[in-house]
């Protein structure tokens, strides 16, 4: 009768194992080695060796070094030596190793079965859940995503690098921009005054674009996004959390072929704005724009989809509108925590894709008629300390100008003077950007006779 997986042996190599830790138990520096490795003590399969290895990071907070005899004492002080084998077993893994040289393959491939057994527990607890008939299948999908980016976070490996190694890359990197004499390094959002500033939207930068509703960052992060993948043909996923895919699409279309925003929602369209909008059409169709419809989406889920969007359409830059209605995971935490965890993730993610992550948000109201702040920033102050470049949209208000009982509604304007902020600069100045808002079209535009102003950090 054929072995089925339910009677196979978990993955494991005891030899393994026991090979890791008699390199640590012979060469402190390997311990080192171990924990910058993330070897944690639920890697091992044998109860003996988790035990062992245990005792081996007690006595490393400690500050004793690890050996036969220590590591001997350290368990009969947890009470945990019987559990290990005992003394003898303890002292036969020092006769395993002759050399602890290889210590990063033992741990590496004691790591790499721990993972294959996480996977099977894993998919054990998929199958469990998809026999449950008091479970929606959105809910098990949810929770094997929520698992499975657990799994990928606490199997990411943190190394050390000596300054001189990281050197010579970034020397590279600066005969590179020489060379090029290009002021924009990064990916260029299409406005000449905010790229001068920014030098572009930069890789593993988390960016934010804050407004108060209605103000117009939607337009502006739809303006970046079409001059990004329309224009530049460079990859890009826009993330929609508000509106649908046809809207977002819609407002495309308007600000490419110049037709209003309002005639294509009614359907009075002359003959050559039928035109315009099929010319322009034409241009969107090959572009590298990936729209995302994803209401109530959760931070795991766009974490997901962004990695796989990343892993196969090669996504440069992502843009999620927007942080607010990003729907918070299972837990009691109050909101402001919820946003605090959701904006240390996309700081995480940015990194880990090695790409920008353009998020709008919105702004209290505060910053209603005032010039608005990092302090305006909505539910938590932690989205100004992540954030390494931050945006805010502003209508500026003349300053004589005083609302009367009986003053009658301005009309409403065509072309809105805006400034586009740069509030916060990692690595760069801050400054004003002069921008209108062409209403009929929904886009942002160089505000005429303007310049940008700015002052450096």
């Amino acid at each position: 009768m054929a072995q089925t997986v339910r009677d196979k042996t978990p993955p494991h190599d005891d030899e393994l194992e026991q090979a890791a830790l008699g390199s640590l138990l012979t060469d402190y520096e390997a311990v080192t080695t171990a924990i910058e490795m993330h070897l944690h003590s639920g890697d091992f399969y044998s109860r003996a060796n988790t035990r062992v290895y245990e005792a081996i990071l007690s006595l490393d907070e400690k500050r004793v070094r690890p050996d036969i005899q220590s590591v001997v004492q350290e368990l009969k002080q947890m009470g945990k030596l019987d559990e290990a084998g005992g003394a003898s077993y303890v002292s036969s893994l020092t006769s395993i190793i002759p050399s602890s040289a290889n210590i990063e393959y033992y741990a590496q491939m004691v790591k790499n079965y721990s993972l294959k057994r996480s996977l099977l527990k894993l998919a054990s607890s998929i199958s469990i859940n998809a026999y449950d008939e008091s479970k929606e299948a959105g809910t098990v999908l949810e929770d094997m995503q929520k698992d499975f980016n657990k799994l990928l976070d606490e199997r990411q490996i943190v190394s050390a690098r000596k300054v001189g190694d990281i050197l010579k890359d970034t020397i590279d990197i600066i005969q590179q921009v020489m060379k090029n004499k290009n002021a924009t390094t990064g990916i260029p959002s299409g406005f000449k005054d905010l790229d001068s500033l920014t030098a572009g939207f930069q890789r593993d930068e988390f960016i934010i674009i804050g407004a108060r509703p209605s103000v117009g960052k939607t337009a502006l992060a739809l303006n970046i996004a079409s001059n990004i993948a329309i224009h530049s043909k460079i990859p890009t996923a826009f993330f929609s959390l508000e509106m649908s895919s046809h809207a977002l699409l819609s407002r495309i279309i308007s600000s490419e072929a110049n037709v209003r925003a309002h005639n294509i929602r009614t359907g009075f369209l002359s003959t050559s704005d039928f035109d315009g909008i099929i010319d322009a059409s034409a241009i969107i169709y090959e572009s590298p724009l990936y729209i995302i419809d994803m209401p109530n989406g959760k931070i795991s889920d766009i974490r997901t989809q962004a990695r796989r969007m990343k892993s196969q359409q090669d996504v440069k830059i992502v843009f999620i509108d927007y942080l607010g209605l990003i729907a918070s995971e299972p837990g009691n935490k109050q909101r402001f925590e919820q946003i605090s965890d959701i904006s240390r993730s996309l700081k995480s993610l940015a990194r880990e894709l090695e790409i920008p992550i353009v998020v709008l948000c919105q702004l209290n109201r505060d910053a209603q008629f005032e010039t608005p702040t990092l302090a305006n920033l909505r539910d938590s102050g932690s989205i100004e300390q992540d954030a390494d470049l931050v945006l805010f949209l502003h209508r500026p208000q003349p300053k004589d100008k005083k609302k009367k009982d009986d003053e009658a509604p301005a009309a409403p304007l065509d072309n809105i003077p805006t400034d586009l902020i740069i509030a916060k600069q990692r690595n760069g100045p801050t400054g004003v950007v002069k921008l209108q808002l062409v209403t009929k079209y929904a886009k942002f535009a160089p505000l005429e006779k303007e310049r940008v102003s700015g002052n450096v950090e």
